[in-house]
């Protein structure tokens, strides 16, 4: 598995290639791990609904291919983009899905923060309050898109949607549960330890790339 370390980069830039590599990956291709972070844009699933979009003002909204509702990314959330070829892992979606959560939750674990998902909305929780979202699409059984966890950002955008289609839904943040500064490159380098440890074997490399 490649994993690549894209920095801050935009969305449009990044969603186009990970769906070029999605169409193009051949049976031998590597499955590959994508961290980064956005400038400040919301972005709009499948499932979306213009009326959850309730003021973004400034913010662009980005309708996408992605399983879910609306959701919002900014500086100081780690996004990773997982394009997974489970049809040669023999697994289905809800396996990987659950690899991803429990994935999460052994990373905030670290921290000190007790976290779940949950049957009745995905994504990673500490009581009532979201701290992670997850959205995928399968496409010939390879997956993309992924998931976002907030660790120390601008909680404010989420108050002008409905977080994923749920009205009033509380956001959170490491740095909210913890009280201490967290460092969003050493959230990443845990949160690949335990993605690969609970997807792979082993990995076959890492990059430090950009878009182009």
């Amino acid at each position: 598995m490649l994993i690549r370390q894209l920095g801050l980069a935009e969305y449009d830039a990044v969603y186009a290639e990970m769906t070029a590599y999605t169409e193009s990956r051949e049976d031998n291709t590597d499955d590959q791990l994508w961290f980064l972070q956005h400038p400040p844009v919301f972005t709009q699933g499948q499932a979306g609904k213009a009326e959850h979009v309730l003021f973004p003002g400034d913010i662009p909204v980005v309708q996408t291919d992605r399983g879910g509702q609306v959701t919002y990314h900014g500086p100081g959330q780690l996004v990773v983009y997982l394009m997974v070829d489970i049809n040669r892992m023999g697994w289905g979606p809800r396996q990987l899905v659950s690899s991803i959560e429990q994935a999460l939750v052994d990373t905030l674990a670290e921290w000190g923060i007790d976290a779940a998902p949950r049957a009745d909305a995905p994504g990673v929780y500490t009581g009532e309050r979201k701290i992670a979202s997850l959205g995928l699409r399968i496409r010939h059984g390879r997956s993309f898109h992924g998931l976002a966890l907030n660790i120390d950002m601008d909680l404010e955008p989420f108050r002008r949607i409905n977080p994923c289609g749920y009205a009033g839904m509380e956001m959170t943040q490491m740095v909210a549960e913890t009280s201490q500064a967290i460092s969003v490159d050493l959230v990443s380098e845990r949160l690949a330890y335990h993605l690969q440890r609970l997807i792979v074997k082993e990995s076959s490399g890492m990059t430090n790339e950009s878009p182009e």
